[in-house]
């Protein structure tokens, strides 16, 4: 018997949990998406910025960014000197909650048998 790997779809093509680990992929993703859950208000940047310390400018607008496109986070400026921006979860970003609820509680379940 021959297996022809070469025809199945790759993993990106089929698998939701592939597609879903892009989603929420980097360090501060869910921390990001969770605190914004959590406040589920229009929230500053530097607010958020320091609801979510250590995380950097950069590192916190690229993530933002991404959330926006996505359509889990809207984006409003308001034109005001200094400018003023405020981020905000979507309903499409708070259905994320369930899930991320269910896997905190699996950490918080299966943390001492996770010890290196």
């Amino acid at each position: 018997m021959i297996n022809n790997f070469s025809t199945l779809p790759t993993a990106d093509q089929s698998c939701p949990m592939v597609s879903f680990v892009n989603l929420i992929s980097g360090k501060w993703a869910i921390p990001i998406l969770y605190r914004l859950m959590v406040i589920d208000e229009p929230v500053r940047f530097s607010d958020l910025q320091r609801a979510v310390h250590p995380i950097t400018q950069k590192e916190l607008t690229r993530q933002l960014r991404q959330f926006e496109s996505r359509r889990l986070v809207t984006r409003q400026v308001f034109a005001e000197v200094p400018p003023r921006v405020e981020y905000q979860i979507t309903e499409l970003g708070k259905s994320l909650r369930p899930t991320l609820d269910s896997l905190a509680d699996w950490m918080r379940e299966n943390s001492g048998q996770l010890r290196e």
